[in-house]
Parts: structure tokens; C-alpha cells; sequence
């Protein structure tokens, strides 16, 4: 099945940039000759934006406290991009540390939008929050499709992920905490990329994928600080995909199950990080859910239960006649429409575009 993914990613990269608009390899030249005004050792100054505001829910309250930080200022700083990830690399702080120096830097591939001089230009951009599979393999399509959309692309590696992979292998025991480290992480990705130049501050997205989805799901009930939400594969009851999910689902819960953890661990392990405890703060009018109908990994009960308590509407959370692995093939769509949403080609999606089927 995991090449079967990978063939699929590999085709719909291929869609993807005939379909796209065209836009410069920057990945083929010499970073210095895209982006002169850039260069590695660059500092940037920022600043935390979360504002979380009052919360009368006392279970939605205990959530934010496990997840949110003080603001404070931090630094951004650019190191040079391993080939074929992105134009430049940057790094930041996390707000959640957990001891690890490695893992605690985090990492974010930048791809510029360039003209057609090969110039670097001023743009929107897309905060991208990667699948399972270590070689984002689908983060990246959509990383290089959005910029050739003219979107500049950041894609987060999340803890125990490219940079950020420690020496030492973590234990299956951390992966669930890890996830709050992640929350925290896609959120004050939304501000460094705000301290870097060519950016449209007023206009920067985040989009999730399956185990990104999730985490950007978690991180939008925080506060309002991106200016669309894109979250797709994913939804709610986490617990409920860990135990009742086929494929990755399944893997990781047996890899659980091997080192001794029990069903009631897991469930406490989850809680923490479930999406479904801050819905509820989501804004339904600049958050778009792309599900599958016939998702094995995420119950599409899941999705859906996610929907209703966001309150997100037909337009808003979109169902595809697909399965988690074969939503490979509709990217070039679902990246599509996602860019013209952060755009503002289109402000929502009608119901009747939303591939909507019947349970």
C-alpha cells in the first residue's frame, strides 16, 4: 500500500505541474540567484501572536492550557536547503521544548514565488503541516504546486521529522505527547513566516495533511491567528481512528499495543490533543475540511463529527467519493481550489462542487 501511495503521489506531481500555473524551478538554480536579498545566516526578529481570549468551557479551558505558551519574542534564522527541499531552510524555536536541542529547532522549507525574471515576489503563503510518511512525499507536491500558484510554501517538519530527527530514535511511547509539541509549532509557524520578507502578512494560510490535518484541526481552536485553515484526511475523536482505523491507523496501534500500551493509556495520551475539545473556537467562515467518504485510515464518522462541531456547512467541509490513499488522485484539485480560497479567487465552495455522496 505504501507504494501504491507513493506511485499515486509521484503521477499526481506530474498533474499537478501540467495543471498548475507556470512559475520558475527555483529548486534547479543556485539559490543565490533567486533570492539575492536572502542569504544563510540571515536573523529575523518575531514575535508570538496567540491570543486565546476568554474560554467559559472549563474542559476546553484545561485543553488550552496544555497547549498554549506566553507570548515572547523569538528569533528566525535562515540556514542553507538540502536539494529538492525547498529554497531555503528556517529555523526557529519551539514554544513547547521538551529537552531535545535537535528536536527543539524547528524546521521549515521555505519556496519562494519568483516572476517571470526569476525575481523573488511579494505573496500570500501557505504553512504546510506534513502527512505520517517521512519523506512527505504529499506535502510536498502541495509545497512546490501552491508556489507555482504563486504562494510562498513552508513546509513544517514536525517533531522526529527531517531536521529535526534526533540521534537517538524516540520511543513509541513519546508519539502521542509529541503532538502537543506539534500544535504548538504550527502555530507560531503562522509568526515566523510573518517576520520574513516578501510576505503578505495580512494573507497567510495553513494547510494539513491526514496527520498534519490533525494537528492543524487541534491548532485552529487556539485562537484566529492564520487567515484560512485547510485540513484535510482528518477530523475528530482522535481515539477512534487509533483504535478503529485500518492501514497507518492500524500500524501505529499495533506498534502501541507491542510496547505495552494500554487502550485506557492511549485514550489519556490522546485527550490532550483532541481537535473536538476546542471545535467549538474555530472560525467556520475561513476553515475548509476536505474528507474522504471512504476513508480507511479516518472513519468518516470522524470527519463528520469534526464538522458539526466546528459548525463548518457544505461549503465548508467538503466530501470526496475517495478513500485516504486514493485522495492522491483529486490533489490537483483539492490544491486548486485551496489556492483560489487563500487567494480570494472564491471566498467558499458551493455544495453542489463538493463531490458530496451519501454515507
Amino acid at each position: 500500500m505504501r507504494l501504491l501511495s507513493q506511485f499515486l503521489c509521484a503521477t499526481v506531481l506530474l498533474l499537478v505541474f501540467r495543471a498548475a500555473p507556470a512559475a520558475a524551478d527555483s529548486t534547479a538554480a543556485p539559490v543565490t540567484a533567486i533570492s539575492p536579498a536572502i542569504k544563510a545566516g540571515d536573523t529575523y526578529s518575531a514575535k508570538d501572536s496567540l491570543i486565546c481570549g476568554e474560554e467559559p468551557n472549563a474542559d476546553a479551558c484545561d485543553c488550552l492550557k496544555g497547549l498554549t505558551w506566553s507570548a515572547q519574542p523569538f528569533k528566525v534564522t535562515c540556514e542553507a536547503a538540502k536539494r529538492g527541499q525547498g529554497d531555503w531552510l528556517m529555523r526557529f524555536p519551539s514554544p513547547l521544548p521538551v529537552g531535545d536541542a535537535i528536536n527543539d529547532l524547528v524546521a521549515m522549507e521555505w519556496r519562494l514565488v519568483t516572476d517571470k525574471d526569476n525575481k523573488p515576489v511579494r505573496g500570500p503563503a501557505m504553512v504546510i503541516i506534513h502527512e505520517s510518511g517521512r519523506g512527505m512525499v504529499a506535502a510536498r507536491v502541495f509545497a512546490n504546486g501552491l508556489r507555482a500558484y504563486g504562494i510562498h510554501t513552508f513546509l513544517v517538519h514536525l517533531p522526529g521529522y527531517g531536521a529535526r530527527t534526533p540521534a537517538v530514535k524516540p520511543d513509541i511511547h513519546a508519539m502521542l505527547p509529541a503532538m502537543k509539541q506539534a500544535v504548538a509549532d504550527a502555530r507560531r509557524a503562522h509568526d515566523a513566516v510573518a517576520a520574513l520578507p516578501l510576505i503578505d502578512t495580512d494573507n497567510i494560510g495553513v494547510l494539513g495533511i491526514s496527520l498534519g490535518g490533525f494537528v492543524t484541526a487541534t491548532m485552529s481552536g487556539l485562537d484566529h491567528g492564520y487567515s484560512k485553515n485547510f485540513i484535510l484526511l482528518a477530523g475528530g475523536n482522535l481515539i477512534d481512528v487509533i483504535m478503529q482505523g485500518t492501514k497507518d491507523a492500524a500500524k501505529i496501534r499495533k506498534q502501541l499495543e507491542a510496547a505495552g500500551v494500554t487502550e485506557k493509556q492511549i485514550r489519556e495520551a490522546s485527550r490532550p490533543i483532541e481537535p473536538l475539545r476546542l471545535a467549538h473556537r474555530i472560525d467556520p467562515a475561513r476553515t475548509w475540511l476536505f474528507s474522504g467518504l471512504h476513508d480507511e485510515v479516518v472513519p468518516p464518522s470522524c470527519s463528520v463529527a469534526f464538522a458539526k462541531a466546528a459548525c463548518l456547512d457544505a461549503g465548508h467541509h467538503i466530501q470526496l467519493p475517495v478513500g485516504h490513499y486514493t485522495a492522491a488522485l483529486l490533489l490537483p484539485i483539492i490544491m486548486q481550489q485551496s489556492a483560489d480560497i487563500l487567494k480570494g479567487v472564491v471566498k467558499t465552495l458551493p455544495a453542489a462542487d463538493s463531490g458530496k455522496g451519501k454515507d
